[in-house]
Parts: structure tokens; C-alpha cells; sequence
């Protein structure tokens, strides 16, 4: 089991949205999600920067912003771009965070 932390940016005024969104999740991508060993998976808004950040354990060796090559995912990405700062394939800018403290 590895525990995973990265970091996205939401847009000025989406808050709302994304969260109605992330409620409504497609059972398709959660189903994804699952079925790629992602698990205790959440996500943490500071509104103060609209700095998204985001907490996940895996069992196997794929983290959610590694299944890009999935249809579904494609779609949700695509869903999901105007209201995040994205990448030119549409997936999330999102940038790896170390760990630098842990207590179990």
C-alpha cells in the first residue's frame, strides 16, 4: 500500500460546481477508481488559493492521474476542464507532493 498526495488548481468560482459534480460522480469512473487499486481516496480544497489537494492510498501501481489512457477517464476530464487549469490532453495540472511527515 502506498499513500499518494498531489495538487490541482480549481477556478475562481467553482467551488460549488465541482463539489455538485464530485457528489454526481459518474458510477463509471468510480468503478475505475476502484477497480485500479485506488482507495480512501479524498479531496481538500483551500479557498484561499483554490489550490485543490488531494489524498489517496493504492495497492497497486496506478494512481488516478495515471489512467488517462481510459475512455471513461478521457470523457471525465473533459467534463471537468472548465473548471480546473488543465493539461493540452485536459487532464488536471496536477503536481506530486512529498511526504514529510506521518504518523500512524
Amino acid at each position: 500500500m502506498q499513500r499518494l498526495a498531489f495538487k490541482m488548481k480549481l477556478k475562481q468560482g467553482f467551488k460549488q460546481t465541482y463539489i455538485k459534480r464530485h457528489n454526481e460522480i459518474w458510477p463509471e469512473i468510480a468503478a475505475l477508481i476502484k477497480n485500479s487499486g485506488i482507495y480512501d481516496y479524498s479531496i481538500f480544497l483551500d479557498e484561499e488559493t483554490n489550490t485543490l489537494f488531494g489524498v489517496q492510498k493504492i495497492s497497486g501501481d496506478v494512481s488516478s492521474q495515471e489512467l488517462g489512457n481510459e475512455e471513461i477517464q478521457q470523457k471525465w476530464w473533459d467534463y471537468m476542464r472548465d473548471i480546473m487549469e488543465v493539461n493540452p490532453d485536459n487532464s488536471p495540472v496536477s503536481i506530486p507532493l512529498e511526504e514529510v511527515f506521518y504518523l500512524a
